[in-house]
C-alpha cells in the first residue's frame, strides 16, 4: 500500500526575548530555545496558536508548530517514533487510539514525577476518567486536554406532547418513553444512535458499562459474553430495531445518526456531548430551538457513561528537550488554558472547568449538567483499551450489528468473546 505523503504546515512564533527559564543552547539538548510541538487540526490547536507568543515571552522560548490533520499525523508518527527520531518534542495523540501503541513500544515519556511535584499544575484536578486514560503500567504518559462523555439528546417538544414532563432517568424509561413518542408521531423513531459494527462501539459502550459489563474483566480476560454483557447487546439492538428508523441500515456512524435526529425525524439519541452544535446551530438543525440534554439513563450499575480524552499531550521519549517539552504542557494544560479553551467551547479534562460558571457559560444549562453527571460517574475508555483497536472494534461490534437485525444477540455475544479472547491472546504474544 502506497503511504499517504505527509504534508503539514509550519509556525514559528518568535516572540519578544525575555529570560529563559532553562538556559540557553541550541543543541536540543535540555537548555534549547527552541521547542517542537506537533499537533492535530482541531479548535484547541487555533486557540493555542493564537496564545503562544505570551507563552514564549514568559519562557523565552521559541515554538515551532507542526500541525497537521488526523491521517497526516498518525502517518509522520508511524515514520518519526519508529525510528526513534528526536525531532519531536511534545506531541498531541489519542489515548484511546494509538496510546497503548505509543506507550508498550515506549514512545511516551514517562511524567509520573513531573505531575506529582508540580502543586501549581494541580495534577489531582483532572477528571479520573480520563487520567486512567493516559496512564500505562502505572506511569502517568499523557495530560488529557480534551475530552468528550456522552450524554441523552432528546426533543422537549415531542415529550410534551407525549405527556412526558422530564427526560428518562433509567433505560427503562428510555424504552418505554421512546414507544410512546414514536406512536403518537408517526414517522418519527422513538430513538437513534450508531449502527455500524465499529463505529457503535464506542456509543454502545456507555450501555454495556450501565448494565455493569466491560470489554475486558477485572483479570485481563475478555468479558463481553457475561450476562451482563448479554443483556446490555440485547437491549442496544432491541431499541434499534423495536423504536428506531424504518429500514434501518447497519453502516451507521454518527453523522448519518445526527442527521436524522436533526431533520425531525427522531426523539431520542445518545452521543458525544462535543457534537451538540450540530444539533443546536438553526443552520444546521430542523430542530434547533426543541433540543433538550439530560444525563445518560442510568442502567442496573448506574449511569455509567463514558467520560474519556479524545486528545492528550505528550512528550517523546527520545527527545533532548524534556524540561522545556514539560514546560509547554504545564501551560497548554494548565488552569488559565484550559479555562479559556472551555469557554471557547473546547471540553476539558481538568474539574475546575466544569466547576466555574465562567466555564459552562458558553453551554447550554441542561447539557452543562448532563455533562457534570457523567464526569462524576464516567468510565475513562468507549473502546477496548488495544494496541490493534480497530480489529478489536470489529469482534466486539459484530453483536451491535446482529442484535440489531434481530439475529441471536446471546450466540452472537458466546462467538464475539472467542474472537476477543483468541485477539488477546495474539496480542500479548
Amino acid at each position: 500500500m502506497r503511504r499517504r505523503s505527509i504534508i503539514g504546515t509550519s509556525l514559528a512564533v518568535v516572540a519578544a526575548m525575555g529570560l529563559s527559564a532553562c538556559g540557553g543552547g541550541s543543541d536540543g539538548g535540555s537548555g534549547s530555545k527552541t521547542l517542537r510541538v506537533t499537533l492535530v487540526n482541531h479548535v484547541w490547536t487555533e486557540n493555542i496558536k493564537k496564545a503562544l507568543p505570551e507563552f514564549e515571552k514568559q519562557t523565552g522560548l521559541k515554538v515551532e508548530v507542526t500541525q497537521l490533520g488526523e491521517d497526516q499525523l498518525s502517518d509522520q508518527y508511524n515514520v518519526k517514533l519508529n525510528a526513534g527520531s528526536s525531532d519531536i518534542d511534545v506531541m498531541m495523540y489519542r489515548p484511546l487510539q494509538e496510546g497503548k501503541l505509543f506507550a508498550k513500544n515506549k514512545y511516551l515519556a514517562d511524567l509520573t514525577e513531573r505531575t506529582k511535584s508540580d502543586s501549581a499544575f494541580d495534577f489531582s484536578d483532572f477528571q479520573a476518567g480520563p487520567v486512567q486514560a493516559t496512564t500505562y503500567d502505572d506511569k502517568v504518559v499523557g495530560v488529557p486536554i480534551i475530552t468528550e462523555q456522552e450524554v441523552l439528546y432528546y426533543r422537549k417538544d415531542l415529550l410534551e406532547k407525549s405527556g412526558f414532563t422530564a427526560p428518562p432517568k433509567t433505560l427503562d424509561e428510555l424504552k418505554t418513553q421512546a414507544a410512546k413518542v414514536a406512536v403518537d408521531n408517526p414517522g418519527v423513531a422513538g430513538f437513534v444512535a450508531r449502527t455500524g459494527k465499529a463505529a457503535a462501539v464506542t456509543q454502545f459502550s456507555s450501555f454495556l458499562y450501565s448494565f455493569g459489563g466491560d470489554f475486558v474483566d477485572g483479570s485481563g480476560k475478555a468479558s463481553v459474553n457475561t450476562e451482563q454483557a448479554k443483556q446490555a447487546y440485547a437491549y442496544y439492538g432491541g431499541l434499534l430495531r423495536e423504536h428506531g428508523p424504518k429500514n434501518i441500515s447497519t453502516d451507521m456512524s454518527w453523522s448519518e445518526a445526527m442527521a436524522i435526529f436533526t431533520q425531525g425525524k427522531a426523539a431520542f439519541y445518545t452521543e458525544a456531548n462535543s457534537l451538540y452544535k450540530n444539533a443546536t446551530d438553526p443552520a444546521k438543525s430542523k430542530v434547533s430551538d426543541t433540543v433538550g440534554f439530560a444525563a445518560f439513563p442510568a442502567g442496573p450499575a448506574g449511569s455509567k457513561p463514558y467520560n474519556i480524552p479524545s486528545w492528550a499531550l505528550g512528550v517523546n521519549d527520545t527527545s533532548k528537550n524534556k524540561d522545556n517539552a514539560w514546560k509547554f504542557i504545564q501551560w497548554a494544560a494548565g488552569k488559565e488554558q484550559s479555562l479559556a479553551q472551555q469557554e471557547a467551547g473546547v471540553p476539558g479534562a481538568r474539574a475546575s472547568v466544569w466547576a466555574n460558571p465562567e466555564g459552562t457559560s458558553t453551554y447550554p444549562k441542561d447539557l452543562a449538567e448532563a455533562t457534570a453527571a457523567s464526569t462524576a460517574n464516567g468510565i475513562g475508555h468507549d473502546r477496548p483499551l488495544v494496541v490493534k483497536v480497530a480489529q478489536a472494534r470489529e469482534i466486539v461490534g459484530q453483536p451491535i450489528v446482529d442484535a440489531i437485525t434481530g439475529k441471536d444477540a446471546a450466540a452472537s455475544a458466546d462467538a464475539a468473546n472467542e474472537a476477543f479472547q483468541k485477539f488477546l491472546d495474539d496480542e500479548a504474544k
